[in-house]
């Protein structure tokens, strides 16, 4: 079982965009190798930061109008969203010390 959330469309406002903490998204899929891949770390993630940062999973394949409206056209995708608004995005299989580096600087 992920250590991160799922969210959907219906829940990505209140989940997401109205969060108190930042928000790191990974949008997946199920029949993405690479996703699935980054899944541990996305997991890691999760352990690491539990109470500064909420770690989140969109499945784009189920929920498409989030992915849309911010353009997600490969996955997997990463957004760290903060009040609201994007301010990190990272496109493709990372290094787990780079997802860190990311969080790290905004948090």
């Amino acid at each position: 079982m992920s250590q991160a959330a799922e969210v959907t469309d219906s829940q990505w406002e209140s989940t997401v965009l109205q969060s108190e903490t930042p928000v790191f998204v990974d949008f997946w899929a199920e029949w993405c190798a690479p996703c699935r891949a980054m899944g541990p770390y996305v997991d890691k993630l999760a352990g690491d930061y539990d109470g500064q940062l909420k770690v989140v999973k969109i499945n784009t394949q189920d929920n498409p109008e989030v992915p849309a409206k911010y353009g997600i056209t490969a996955i997997p995708t990463f957004l760290l969203i903060k009040g609201g608004e994007v301010v990190k995005q990272m496109v493709g299989s990372q290094p787990y010390d780079e997802l860190k580096k990311v969080v790290d600087a905004h948090l």
